[in-house]
């Protein structure tokens, strides 16, 4: 700051008291920062938004599947921040990468700012199209309530008036119920084209093999079909086109196993650890058990077995707010809490 008295510049008041006029001059280096009243600030949303995936996923390739950009574009959206501050926002040699008390800083609003933008969004909302609804949900996938019921819970405080609630019982045709409006929204393996149905991606997850510690497949590191031809394979009770391993894997190459049947995931575990057959359950299921050394797991197939879940709604209902807001629960809740997601897009 250089202050700057002209003292040539003195004017009488009446009073007889001297005046001085003070001139204050702001000096700021090119590309750094500008006085408040004299700027408009460059951070947006869509900036906050990938901090906030760069923190949760500690990778630049990860943030910009979150977001839905390419790495390249995720990278210059950073490098426009980095230039117009003048200092890094994060370490890019460190893994994971480590964020600068600049790109803290960055953070802290995003955390701050973002769910007062979404509160105001559902707020608005709900004065435009009001607060009640219903939201029943069908659910075709055994192991989803790792997940469902905690988004439920969070769901419930932000729509009070929605009233909430699971229709009962493992659903082999969760579509149908929301054609006869026996349901609003379901959770599904596949988007399925078919009139009058929408859906929306929430994720994709790694499906793994595991099998008893002291099973022979115990010693090879990656499980192909043929793994799988001699073994009892246990299984959920429901139809082999709901099962991806048979439907993507063994199947398509004429590969049927004999199977057993259990509801319960622990069930599963247990019979699995009891070497009375092998299973594929997804990574998330599986990892507490394999934390306590029950099981061990392995990849099927070198590329991985991925599988997805969309959620389906009437298409007459796409337009209500309550029905995109628990979707997105969905996906935060689940990348946040839920280990091995990939970010899942509709095909065009």
């Amino acid at each position: 700051m250089v202050v700057a008295q002209d003292l040539s510049a003195r004017l009488r008041m009446g009073n007889g008291r001297a005046c001085f006029i003070i001139l204050f001059i702001f000096h700021f280096p090119q590309g750094r920062l500008k006085p408040e009243s004299a700027m408009e600030s460059i951070i947006e949303l869509r900036h906050l938004k990938t901090l906030l995936a760069l923190e949760e996923t500690g990778s630049v390739s990860l943030a910009a599947k979150r977001v839905f950009l390419t790495q390249s574009a995720l990278s210059h959206q950073i490098r426009a921040l980095e230039n117009y501050y003048g200092t890094p926002l994060f370490e890019r040699k460190s893994s994971p990468l480590r964020f600068t008390p600049a790109g803290e800083r960055l953070l802290r609003l995003a955390r701050d700012l973002l769910p007062q933008v979404s509160a105001a969004e559902r707020d608005l909302a709900q004065i435009i199209e009001g607060e009640a609804g219903e939201l029943r949900l069908a659910v075709e996938c055994h192991t989803c309530f790792d997940w469902l019921m905690p988004a439920m819970g969070e769901f419930r405080p932000l729509w009070p008036q929605v009233e909430l609630d699971i229709v009962s019982g493992f659903q082999a045709d969760p579509v149908g119920l929301l054609l006869t409006h026996r349901a609003d929204l379901a959770i599904v393996s596949e988007a399925v084209p078919q009139a009058g149905i929408t859906y929306q991606p929430l994720f994709a997850y790694e499906m793994v093999g595991i099998c008893a510690k002291d099973h022979p497949l115990a010693a090879k590191a990656v499980w192909e079909a043929p793994d799988f031809a001699d073994e009892t394979l246990i299984t959920y009770p429901v139809p082999d086109d709901m099962l991806d391993l048979l439907r993507k894997i063994l199947l398509p190459v004429g590969i049927n196993p004999p199977r057993r049947h259990s509801e319960l995931t622990i069930a599963i575990i247990q019979l699995v650890a009891s070497r009375r057959g092998i299973a594929a359950l997804p990574y998330w299921t599986v990892m507490p058990y394999l934390e306590k050394d029950y099981v061990i797991s392995r990849p099927i197939t070198h590329e991985g077995l991925q599988s997805e879940l969309y959620a389906a709604m009437r298409s007459e209902d796409v337009d209500k707010t309550y029905l995109d807001n628990f979707c997105q629960i969905v996906r935060d809740r689940g990348f946040a809490d839920l280990p091995g997601l990939s970010v899942l897009k509709m095909e065009e």
